[in-house]
């Protein structure tokens, strides 16, 4: 009975198959230890982990989309060259400083011509489609209204263009200039080309951030924000009432409606995000632990077979020494079996209460969706 207790947890403490390619499960089990390394940090530090998640994935995508401009505008421009290179844009204004090369200050256009501004704008706007999707699923896990929120994305892009066009626009008269831009110059078209990417892209990640911060917001927050506005729409049909005024009564429950399908709306978000994260940290946490024990048993037995082979060598030394670090390993086992079955029983249950109220969320959308289509 005690085996078949013994090997029902052992099979429970079985790890994820590594993938068949050595590549790829190498860097799976760095991944592995990472998750376990995050989430102990993230248990630890519970305001500063999702700070950091943040920064981070928010830079790697930033920097990522700024690659792939740099890559579009080393190439693109040359599919456009039809249609001119001479300076095209607006207001076209010349500065004194540099009127003896006829460079002027662009707005909108390019001193490049128009088809390296069309193929710039394109860069730009690819690399936006790119980002906005990760930003929002992955940096900020929103649940937000998505074409709400692409829509100030976009209005966002647009003013943000504007200013970054606008420091060009300056930066690249001298460049013109310097006659960056004149056959046989491509090498440093390229670069002014990378200090294009460089300049607009930086200055476009640190706005992006905090607007990120607006259009993406904390779930928490915003279900506390949505409560606030719930609770001043009910004072204000009360006082409404007290008035004995029809009109605004319809108006004052009108408000009160909205404000609670908002609310709704908000606790909703905050539960997907909760219950998302909480079965991706549960799960992570439980794999990382399977994996420490397990490797805690395959040094126990790569140390055991050193040892014996050390012994039939007749190397007592080398024998005595690999059975210390044997027992120092061993002593260690139970203590890692035992976090990692908490691990794994924690899992088993985070998983479907989280699963459970995802469910009821969506439900409860479906639900609403069916009587806003009836209505």
């Amino acid at each position: 009975m005690e085996n078949n207790v013994v090997s029902s947890e052992e099979q429970r403490l079985l790890p994820k198959p590594l993938s068949g390619n050595p590549f790829v499960a190498f860097w799976q089990r760095i991944g592995r230890w990472w998750q376990g390394v995050w989430y102990g940090f993230s248990e630890k530090h519970p305001k500063l982990a999702p700070w950091i998640y943040k920064i981070f994935f928010f830079l790697v995508f930033s920097y990522g989309v700024t690659i792939w401009q740099f890559i579009v505008m080393t190439f693109l421009p040359y599919a456009f060259q039809g249609l001119g290179t001479e300076p095209w844009g607006w207001p076209n204004a010349e500065l004194s400083f540099a009127n003896d090369n006829g460079a002027t200050y662009i707005l909108f256009g390019d001193s490049a011509g128009l088809g390296y501004f069309i193929a710039y704008e394109i860069a730009v706007f690819t690399a936006q489609c790119i980002n906005f999707p990760l930003q929002r699923n992955i940096t900020y896990r929103s649940h937000g209204n998505p074409w709400w929120q692409a829509m100030w994305y976009f209005i966002g892009w647009v003013l943000v263009s504007v200013f970054t066009l606008a420091i060009w626009g300056l930066i690249n008269v001298f460049f013109t200039s310097w006659g960056w831009y004149l056959p046989g110059e491509e090498g440093l078209a390229t670069v002014a080309g990378l200090v294009k990417t460089v300049l607009t892209g930086g200055v476009s990640m640190v706005i992006f951030f905090f607007i990120f911060l607006i259009i993406f917001p904390d779930a928490d927050k915003t279900e506390k924000s949505k409560a606030a506005k719930l609770e001043a729409a009910k004072a204000a049909l009360e006082s409404a009432k007290a008035s004995s005024d029809s009109e605004a009564v319809a108006k004052a429950e009108l408000a009160v409606a909205k404000a609670e399908l908002a609310y709704a709306i908000a606790v909703e978000n905050r539960k997907l995000f909760h219950s998302e994260k909480n079965i991706s940290a549960v799960r992570s946490v439980a794999e990382a632990r399977i994996n420490a024990y397990q490797g805690k048993l395959n040094k126990i037995k790569k140390l055991t077979e050193q040892v014996e082979a050390a012994k039939s060598a007749g190397d007592a030394q080398k024998a005595e020494k690999l059975a210390k670090q044997l027992e120092e390993v061993e002593s260690g086992l139970e203590k890692s079996r035992n976090t990692a079955l908490e691990a794994v029983d924690q899992r088993d249950k985070v998983v479907p209460e989280e699963e459970a109220v995802i469910a009821e969320v969506k439900q409860a959308r479906e639900k609403r969706a069916a009587e806003k289509k009836v209505a």
